[in-house]
Parts: C-alpha cells; sequence; structure tokens
C-alpha cells in the first residue's frame, strides 16, 4: 500500500511504468480505480462562489438559511430534503423536463410531490446560467421559457453529475484516450484497449454506484484470478435515499416501450398494504413491467417505505430469469410490507 498520487510514465518492455510520489513502480498489469469527483457546470462567475457539493458538504456546520440546489437527480434531491429537514428554505433547480430524469415521468412526478409536500420548492425546465454575489448571500440566474429571473438565496449546492478523475493519470504515455467525458471505455470484462490495464468504477461509465464498483472487483478477480465467467452481464439496481425512498431496477415503461416491447403494466399503492397503514407510511406505490409473451419481470420501482429493501426482491427473480407467477404465487409472511411486492402483480 503505497499512499501517494499515481500517473503513468510508459512502458518499460512487458512492464508499465508508474510514478508513484517520490518513487518509481513497475507492473505487468494496472487496475484503474480513480473515481469521480463532483462536475462543475459552465455557471457565470460560479468559481468565485463559495459553493457545496457532495465532497464538502460535511465540513460545512453551517445551516443554510435558504438554499439553491443545481440539479434534480439523485444527490440533489436527497441533500434537499436533507437540508429541508433540518430546517432550511430549499429550492431545487432542474434543467431538464423532470426531475430524476431517468424514471418514468409518473413516478418522478410522485417524487416531486411528496418533496413539495415538505415545502421544497422546484424550479423545473430553468437553466442556471449565471451567479452573482450579494451583501448576504448570492443570486443565480435562471434561464426558462418564460425568459430570465432571478434566484435569491444564502447558499449553493451544485449537484449536476460526476466527472471522471482521469485527467492527471498520465494516460496518454501508455496510448489510453479517455472520451470527451474522462471515461475510459472497456469491454464485457473490464479490459481496456491496452492489454494489462483495466478500468473499474465510476470512471468506466455506466452505473456508478457502490455496489457497482464492488461488483467490478469481482468481475476483475474473476479474470485475473478466477474462471474468467464473470462480466458486465448482470443486473444492476440502485436507490434513490429520499424518504419514502425509490429503489429501482430494470427497464423502465418508456425504456420498454421505445424497445418494442409487449408489456404488461401493473401498479400497486401503498396505502393497500396493511403493514404500510399499520407504520403510518402508506405514501408512494410499486410499479412492475412484465413482458406479456414471457411473462418475465422486465423492471420494476418502488417508491415507499424501505423501497431499497423491497426491490431486492425482484432483484433475485431478474437474476434467476424467472417470470413474476414466482412472486405471485409465493406464500409470503402477513403482515409485512414485501406482501405490497406480490400484490402489484395482481393488478395486472
Amino acid at each position: 500500500m503505497i499512499r501517494a498520487h499515481a500517473r503513468f510514465k510508459g512502458k518499460d518492455g512487458d512492464h508499465f511504468r508508474l510514478e508513484v510520489g517520490a518513487r518509481e513502480v513497475l507492473a505487468r498489469e494496472v487496475v484503474l480505480d480513480t473515481g469521480t469527483r463532483s462536475a462543475v457546470p459552465p455557471i457565470e462567475n460560479l468559481h468565485e462562489q463559495d459553493f457545496i457539493n457532495s465532497e464538502n458538504w460535511l465540513d460545512r456546520p453551517q445551516l443554510p438559511d435558504r438554499l439553491v440546489v443545481v440539479g434534480g437527480g439523485y444527490i440533489g434531491l436527497e441533500m434537499g430534503q436533507f437540508y429541508r429537514r433540518l430546517g432550511s428554505e430549499v429550492t431545487i433547480v432542474q434543467h431538464g423536463a423532470q426531475i430524476a430524469g431517468h424514471e418514468d415521468r409518473d413516478v418522478a412526478d410522485a417524487l416531486q410531490q411528496l418533496l413539495e409536500d415538505e415545502r421544497i420548492g422546484f424550479r423545473i425546465g430553468a437553466k442556471a446560467t449565471r451567479v452573482r454575489k450579494l451583501a448576504a448571500g448570492l443570486a443565480l440566474t435562471l434561464d426558462t421559457d418564460a425568459g430570465c429571473e432571478e434566484l435569491e438565496a444564502s447558499d449553493l449546492f451544485v449537484a449536476v453529475g460526476r466527472q471522471p478523475n482521469t485527467d492527471e493519470q498520465g494516460l496518454e504515455t501508455i496510448g489510453l484516450a479517455p472520451d470527451d467525458e474522462g471515461i475510459i471505455d472497456v469491454d464485457s470484462r473490464l479490459r481496456t484497449e491496452v492489454a494489462g490495464v483495466w478500468a473499474v468504477g465510476d470512471i468506466r461509465g455506466g452505473a456508478m454506484f457502490t455496489h457497482t464498483s464492488w461488483d467490478d472487483y469481482r468481475i476483475v478477480a474473476s479474470q485475473v484470478l478466477g474462471d474468467g465467467s464473470r462480466t458486465l452481464d448482470r443486473v444492476v439496481p440502485y436507490a434513490i435515499f429520499t424518504e419514502p425512498q425509490l429503489g429501482r431496477v430494470g427497464m423502465t415503461e418508456d425504456e420498454a416501450r421505445r424497445a418494442g416491447r409487449n408489456i404488461r403494466v401493473g401498479r400497486f399503492d401503498m396505502a393497500g398494504n396493511g403493514k404500510a397503514r399499520e407504520l403510518g407510511e402508506t405514501r408512494g406505490f410499486i410499479k412492475v413491467v412484465v413482458d406479456a409473451d414471457s411473462c418475465k419481470l422486465l423492471g420494476t420501482a418502488v417508491l415507499a417505505e424501505d423501497a431499497a429493501e423491497l426491490v431486492q426482491l425482484y432483484v433475485i427473480l431478474m437474476n434467476v430469469d424467472a417470470p413474476y407467477t414466482v412472486i405471485e404465487n409465493a406464500v409470503l409472511i402477513h403482515p409485512t410490507l414485501a406482501e405490497a411486492a406480490q400484490s402489484v402483480f395482481l393488478t395486472l
């Protein structure tokens, strides 16, 4: 273990030469796992502001009075609700047509309504273009369909995505070139175009989650030390850790329709689940998208209490490539939230 910055310095025969701090290291194989950092959008004067992001928020003990969050994705929504519940006045600015842009519109709209119920404000379809300092706080200029407007706040949280840490690694010395966004292209076994160099985690693109990075390790270990059978052909779930949570796996309804699949869609409101009523947490619903020909589950959205746990039932179902009737016909414990994961199939 060497705690230092490493960068390639070319090749030496069949070895890669790396400068690691003050020393040189030779290696036959290298795994790149340098992660990402918060992306900085092209907002005029932003670099002059002491803005908050996912790297530095824990270093800010002072609670913002009025917080503007630029970005309506996973981090923006989670942190917006976090600060609102601590007492900040929060407005989330989203350039796209909806929050949580990867989700079906009905799911995103339902999540937005739940956050609006907590008095979180939204500016949808608004692009942040400029920020200027005020005597007490800042003013953010928004470009909207109705024209420009200014939004005043005490603090600014920037959450518009992640930037791969591939710009200071000396990759050009070994002929490895990331794309315009800094992503390193890999094959299904996480091999780069340079033999002996692997790329794992966020820098290889795709789903940027801790659990996918961990499974990337299992893929590389399979190639180097095992039978080489593990690949990127896998089912990847994720969750937005708002309250209630949004658990997701597989295709959305929109994706399935665009792919030309013959589908059936089911939806079950959590208010119909006995355990949810006992807990006093009946907000949200479960939505499933099923292939009408094979009865295989294509995707699920769970907007509910403990959604990140409930969605795992569907992850297992998809991993074993079984029809949805396996869950539909199972005997589940009553009263549990998991019964809702079964009840949704009865609505098909």
